[in-house]
């Protein structure tokens, strides 16, 4: 059997695995599947504990549409409608306000903007317009990207769009975020499209609960900033 299934993220609990040792006496075999085809068989009376585990220095599982960098497996292609990430990774997806699911135009004019301040104090999992097994990251998650000692970061064009490259030092991988711009906080008007970036963090700014945390860049620099949660921003997933 392929070992390398049971990577390890936690050993199950007692609790759990007395379940599983229950529906497993009234079966004769273990199958293991994705997306509804079986990969793996076992018998289960070859079976005698059930562990998933990921031992310190080993690699995660890297999903489809993922890239490890420092530590963090990204996404490689911004979020866009609910549910969908964009179709290559310098497509510039769509625009969300903090803590909302609403999808708005990463071009052109649009119509219906609400420039109330979100709430809550972190973006909540039913707010998450992320892909199903990603969300929304972290401001610790966005700054292993501005760690210098293990990753570079520099502006580049890619397939003829302006962004901001980060790339792992160890292992050469990388990840290009588009210079999208945002939507304005007052009135949705499109900004800076093409020369900044903004992406949103999932952690809320401490300091005005009028504020979150994100991730902005330009040609000259990548930073972490705080800044009004009914500005429209980009959205980068990390796995979950």
């Amino acid at each position: 059997m392929n070992t390398t299934i049971f990577r390890l993220i936690t050993a199950i609990t007692a609790v759990l695995f007395a379940t599983v040792t229950s529906i497993a006496q009234e079966a004769k075999t273990m199958y293991i599947m994705k997306n509804g085809a079986v990969t793996h068989e076992v018998a289960v009376s070859n079976i005698d504990s059930i562990i998933f585990y990921n031992p310190a220095g080993t690699t995660p599982v890297i999903p489809e549409n993922g890239v490890l960098i420092n530590g963090v497996v990204w996404a490689t292609r911004n979020v866009d409608e609910p549910g969908t990430f964009a179709a290559t990774p310098e497509s510039p997806g769509m625009l969300y306000q903090w803590n909302r699911k609403t999808a708005w135009a990463a071009t052109g004019n649009i119509t219906g903007w609400d420039n109330s301040y979100p709430s809550g104090t972190e973006w909540a999992k039913s707010n998450d317009p992320s892909p199903s097994g990603w969300r929304v990251p972290t401001l610790e998650e966005q700054q292993t990207l501005l760690d210098t000692d293990k990753v570079t970061s520099e502006w580049t064009n890619q397939n003829g769009v302006n962004g901001r490259k980060f790339t792992d030092k160890t292992t050469g991988a990388s990840l290009f975020l588009p210079a999208v711009g945002c939507r304005y906080y007052s009135d949705g008007t499109l900004y800076v499209a093409g020369e900044d970036g903004h992406y949103w963090s999932s952690t809320q700014y401490y300091g005005n609960s009028g504020y979150a945390y994100d991730l902005s860049f330009h040609s000259g620099l990548a930073y972490w900033s705080y800044d009004l949660r009914s500005y429209g921003f980009s959205v980068r997933a990390v796995a979950e």
